[in-house]
């Protein structure tokens, strides 16, 4: 069963987002709503939906979506930050450096997307913004170690602790020890991850020392 939206997110919590239906095996409480297409945005169920920066606004569909989720070129960003979405927006720029985008788009609201194999300064700089942010981010990762570092770096700064360090040597069992609390403070921050085969993300984080949710 996925947490209760009135009770606090554990460190796993509905932590990781996906495309592909659900995978067999996994636990839903690991499991956020699913992205899909602004065709698909009224298959029903909470879902988060993707739309194309050089397209026209979306339509609005009968359920209104948990998110909206955008990729976009340095070219679309002003036109993206100036958007007004009737659900939150997140935002990934391809090649651009993550601190400054999110800079622009705390600032109107909007939510920044951290993109997998940032370096450990990336990530450091881009926390720097987000640390005290009211929008939180989301972040893509290719394997359980990069989720690994995106929970000991938010957690770090979080907790004024090096940013840098925790991204080169991240401490599995430091996470896992965290108190519901502070692992609700950093979940407040990450809201999920982005990845492509979570059954395998799950299995890897469990050899790393963090196990599922009951």
């Amino acid at each position: 069963m996925p947490p209760s939206r009135d009770e606090p997110r554990g460190l796993l919590d509905a932590l990781l987002t996906h495309r592909a239906p659900a995978p067999a095996g996994v636990s839903g409480r690991l499991l956020a709503p699913r992205i899909v297409t602004a065709a698909e945005a009224d298959s029903g169920g909470d879902v988060v939906v993707e739309l194309d920066a050089s397209a026209e606004a979306p339509v609005p569909v009968s359920r209104r979506p948990v998110r909206y989720q955008i990729d976009c070129t340095p070219e679309y960003l002003g036109d993206v930050v100036a958007f007004t979405a009737p659900a939150p927006l997140c935002v990934y720029v391809a090649g651009d450096t993550p601190a400054d985008t999110a800079r622009g788009l705390t600032a109107a609201g909007h939510i920044p997307g951290l993109p997998a194999g940032r370096s450990a300064d990336e990530i450091a700089d881009f926390l720097a913004v987000l640390a005290h942010s009211d929008t939180g981010y989301v972040a893509r990762a290719r394997d359980a170690a990069e989720v690994l570092v995106l929970l000991s770096a938010t957690t770090a700064a979080l907790s004024g602790f090096d940013v840098r360090q925790a991204v080169t040597e991240p401490d599995a069992a430091r996470l896992a020890a965290l108190v519901p609390e502070a692992a609700a403070a950093v979940r407040e921050i990450l809201l999920t991850v982005e990845v492509d085969d979570p059954a395998a993300i799950v299995a890897g984080l469990a050899d790393l020392g963090l196990t599922a949710p009951a």
